[in-house]
């Protein structure tokens, strides 16, 4: 993983070495180019950092370009076979069921959420100060803070009068995933998953637990939040296919894949947002104007953040530089042709999205650098192509909840910088680790400091 960095602002590293986190890739590509095969274990994986290739697989509009059979294996007890595992007709109809939930005028209705977790989250910042030495500011770590505003958020849109029970499921959750960190396919072990070790048995567990939860979240008096996402899920199931689930864990697994992206890849994203905003402090103060100059000290809209060019620039550039999934994961049902390879069945092909958010020959000598200008002119002005940023992923099976996300960020910090300036801590240790996502290692500790 990525070498530790001294603890001081001024020398932190506002990016991290693609090369260092996934060696073996950085020597492929030198060797073989952007294009090549590899094997682990009994999987075969098409690598790719083609910008041509991408937009290929960007164009596809076939069903038999799917996600791989090892997510439902390997990480089952966490993703199940909801719709970011799923394939084929099971998916289409989770897809057509969970996306329009996510549509930018959904996302809109719920503004005053995100405004209201934001505030709340201000609030116990402003107390934290007050505890402290009577300087103005607080050494904090933030990541706590940011996943329960995310996952207040996105529990309240799925289970609306129920949220609080499903924020709840948080800490569960990131057990789950902190069991399941392993980035790759296998641990080495054949069969590892099905051994009844202390780690797979906490699995098993918290997998039991989560279930019989949501079950209970989502049974419990359905009239008071028909509209909500999680209700709307669990009418889905009596309509369309299901595939090898049953109802029940239909139902589950959907609500699971929801939450899960909902509360921890925004998170994370935002987590790295700050860090960069932090040892940036010329654009925290670029960023800061702008805040003033449009929202007026009024709780921004969406007019208001719409109209906001450097907020929009500055969370693409986080994205660019820190996506929180690393890896667009695709495997061919069937034999796939994709512009002149005749991708086989059951080839895994893997998109290293670092490898192309820090090409220097697609963004410049500065790729590696955090440089929000570069998307003054849009994403086609920021590199050579536009299939060179995908933060969202690709193709039909593109995130559904980018849009959310986006808001989120846009909100955190519009009213996280109207309140506070912020700096790197000392006890800030910057070690960016690729587990089931790109994140801080050692969690984000920051200097905040009221203005």
């Amino acid at each position: 993983m990525a070498a530790d960095a001294p603890r001081s602002e001024a020398h932190l590293p506002l990016g991290f070495s693609t090369s260092t986190t996934f060696p073996y890739f950085a020597q492929w590509t030198k060797l073989y180019g952007g294009t090549f095969t590899f094997a682990l274990g009994n999987e075969q994986l098409l690598y790719v950092a083609d910008t041509k290739l991408v937009k290929e697989i960007n164009l596809s509009k076939t069903l038999d370009l799917g996600k791989p059979s090892y997510l439902q294996k390997d990480r089952g007890p966490l993703l199940g076979k909801g719709l970011i595992t799923s394939n084929g007709a099971v998916w289409f109809h989770q897809r057509k069921t969970i996306a329009p939930q996510l549509f930018m005028d959904k996302v809109k209705g719920n503004l005053n959420i995100m405004v209201e977790s934001a505030s709340n989250l201000v609030s116990s910042w402003l107390g934290l100060i007050e505890l402290g030495s009577g300087s103005g500011c607080a050494d904090i770590r933030v990541d706590d803070y940011i996943r329960s505003f995310t996952s207040t958020v996105i529990s309240k849109m799925m289970f609306g009068s129920h949220h609080s029970k499903a924020v709840e499921l948080f800490p569960k959750c990131r057990a789950l995933m902190k069991n399941l960190q392993t980035p790759t396919i296998l641990k080495g072990i054949p069969f590892f998953r099905y051994l009844p070790t202390k780690e797979n048995r906490d699995v098993w567990r918290l997998e039991r637990e989560i279930h019989a939860s949501l079950i209970d979240i989502v049974k419990e008096n359905p009239e008071a939040a028909s509209d909500k996402m999680a209700q709307i899920i669990m009418e889905s199931a009596k309509t369309g296919e299901l595939g090898p689930s049953t109802l029940d864990q239909y139902i589950v697994d959907n609500c699971k894949d929801v939450y899960l992206a909902g509360f921890e890849v925004t998170a994370v994203a935002t987590l790295w947002g700050l860090v960069l905003l932090a040892s940036n402090p010329e654009w925290q103060a670029r960023l800061r104007a702008e805040i003033f100059e449009v929202c007026g000290g009024h709780v921004p809209d969406t007019n208001m953040l719409g109209k906001m060019k450097l907020l929009k620039m500055v969370i693409q550039e986080v994205l660019r530089l820190y996506p929180g999934v690393a890896f667009v994961s695709r495997q061919t049902l069937k034999d796939v042709k994709l512009g002149d390879i005749l991708v086989p069945k059951g080839v895994n092909i893997w998109i290293w999205i670092p490898a192309l958010h820090q090409d220097p020959e697609l963004w410049g000598s500065d790729a590696e650098k955090f440089n929000p200008e570069r998307f003054a002119n849009g994403i086609s002005g920021a590199c050579k192509s536009p299939n060179a940023y995908i933060p969202f992923g690709v193709g039909t099976r593109m995130c559904p909840g980018q849009n959310l996300a986006i808001t989120e960020m846009k909100i955190l910090f519009t009213i996280i910088l109207s309140h506070f300036s912020l700096s790197i801590s000392p006890n800030y240790l910057h070690s960016p680790r690729l587990n089931l996502l790109l994140e801080p290692e050692y969690g984000v500790n920051l200097i905040i400091r009221k203005i």
